[in-house]
């Protein structure tokens, strides 16, 4: 077990770069199609070669034969003449009665010494062919061309082909001579030429795998990176590796799986955040149970005291006749706000439950106004307070008349419980963008800022001896609170220089 960790060590030591790789395969196959070629040549390139030269030279003939054959014979010599410079060979042409038609002896080729001498050695070579009557029958035989080889009279000259055709149209025979060229020297300078050209080719490789390892290592980079960013629960890197290959397909995979990953995280945290706050909501709500009870019992606690030891008292005839309608007038107001606290807890219950809704109708809120401060007027003139009232003649909303007389009642009832002796009491609507504001306002003291958004909770009372004589059930605020949010009114309580201000605010109709 030990050796095949060494093992895995010693490997992982000497791990070779794709660069070095790509190097490497390179030149494997450079090798291979290098070596291949120089066996290919040097085993067929001759043979190739020859008989290439010999199905021209048969390519030729039989296109000569076409339009010779058409020509009358100024024009036949014309033609071979013109065969022969182009494709630098000699044509000989005998009729059947062994005389020959045309012979290439021609004065424009007497200072061509390399021409004559290939016309008297075909020459040479019909003397002897014609010696022999077999060659005629197997020319008629064998597809009516026959290819031969001959070798020159100078030794230092190269061999050459010769081809035998029949022209059976006019009764002749096209002996056709072409050089074969040595290809041993040419063969010799080519494979200098592939020496010099495999030297270019290793630092073309190397160049290449340069290129190659930049194209392929530098995305396997960034996919690594973004990859180990990903291990770590990273996920703010994305693979930029846009190619359309393998490559861009792990990218975009990876970056497939980063977002994926980041979105379940995500989720999970939210989760996790929307638990937490569930479990903290569950212990305000426990709380606020708790407070609830405390609150109520209190509530309760006075006026039933309150009752109980007046009723008992009536009954014993504790008090003096002319007393016992004062006691009895306590007893009914006791009843009386007992009443009106369990209504109102009725009321908020109702309204914090699901199946409330809003009876709305479009209405002008002013009437509605001045209907709830007319209810309040007495009470205002024996507290010695002022009113200010600055209204539009008209604010239409759509809205529900008696919840609103709810929100109205509270915060007015609320600014002549809090007002200061001979202070005065403000009543105003102001257009605010696409608004209408309904400000309540009044003289006197400030809420302390740490109880300002505590004062909309149940039961909550800035005055903590809970005064009955100055304070309301503790509901009141909750209920406006309900009532505004189920209309999607803006609202809240302000500290102003001369007091305290509540406000809503009602859209444009």
């Amino acid at each position: 077990m030990k050796s095949k960790i060494n093992l895995i060590k010693k490997f992982n030591k000497k791990n070779i770069t794709i660069t070095k790789k790509l190097f490497i395969i390179n030149a494997i196959v450079f090798a291979i199609f290098i070596g291949s070629t120089l066996i290919i040549q040097s085993l067929f390139f001759e043979k190739l070669y020859i008989y290439k030269k010999k199905t021209d030279l048969i390519d030729i003939i039989n296109k000569l034969k076409v339009e010779y054959n058409k020509a009358d014979e100024d024009t036949q010599k014309e033609l071979i003449e013109e065969c022969e410079i182009k494709n630098n060979i000699e044509i000989i042409v005998l009729q059947n009665s062994n005389t020959v038609k045309i012979l290439k002896f021609l004065p424009s080729f007497s200072n061509n010494r390399a021409n004559m001498g290939r016309a008297r050695e075909l020459t040479d070579f019909i003397k002897i062919w014609l010696e022999d009557d077999k060659n005629l029958i197997n020319l008629n035989k064998k597809n009516k061309n026959i290819i031969v080889y001959s070798n020159p009279r100078d030794k230092s000259s190269p061999q050459n082909i010769i081809n035998i055709s029949s022209n059976d149209e006019k009764d002749e025979i096209f002996f056709a001579l072409t050089s074969l060229q040595p290809v041993n020297e040419a063969v010799s300078v080519i494979e200098r030429l592939y020496l010099y050209f495999c030297i270019g080719a290793v630092f073309f490789i190397i160049l290449l795998s340069f290129i190659y390892s930049n194209m392929i290592a530098k995305p396997l980079v960034k996919i690594n990176k973004v990859a180990t960013k990903l291990a770590n629960l990273d996920f703010s890197e994305k693979c930029e590796v846009k190619s359309n290959d393998e490559i861009g397909n792990v990218a975009a995979s990876l970056n497939f799986l980063s977002e994926n990953l980041d979105n379940a995280l995500t989720s999970l945290k939210e989760a996790n955040a929307k638990l937490e706050e569930d479990i903290e909501k569950e212990r305000k709500l426990e709380k606020m149970r708790r407070d609830f009870v405390a609150a109520v019992s209190h509530e309760l606690k006075t006026p039933i005291s309150l009752i109980d030891g007046y009723a008992v008292g009536l009954k014993d005839n504790i008090f003096e006749n002319e007393d016992k309608d004062y006691y009895l007038d306590i007893i009914i107001d006791e009843a009386e706000k007992m009443g009106n606290l369990v209504s109102d807890m009725l009321d908020l219950s109702y309204l914090e439950s699901g199946s409330f809704k809003l009876t709305r109708e479009e209405f002008n809120i002013i009437p509605l106004i001045k209907i709830t401060l007319k209810k309040y007027e007495n009470l205002i003139k024996e507290k010695n307070v002022s009113l200010e009232v600055n209204l539009y003649s008209e604010v239409k909303v759509f809205a529900d008349w008696n919840r609103l007389e709810q929100v109205l009642t509270n915060f007015i009832t609320n600014a002549i419980r809090h007002v200061n002796e001979n202070g005065k009491i403000y009543v105003r609507t102001l257009y605010e963008d696409d608004f209408i504001t309904i400000e309540i306002e009044n003289t006197g003291s400030h809420i302390n800022e740490e109880e300002i958004d505590k004062i909309w909770d149940q039961f909550y009372k800035i005055d903590k001896s809970r005064n009955r004589k100055i304070g309301g059930t503790g509901i009141g605020l909750s209920i406006v609170k309900n009532i505004l949010l189920h209309h999607n009114y803006p609202f809240g309580v302000l500290n102003t220089k001369i007091g305290v201000k509540f406000y809503f605010k009602v859209p444009k109709i």
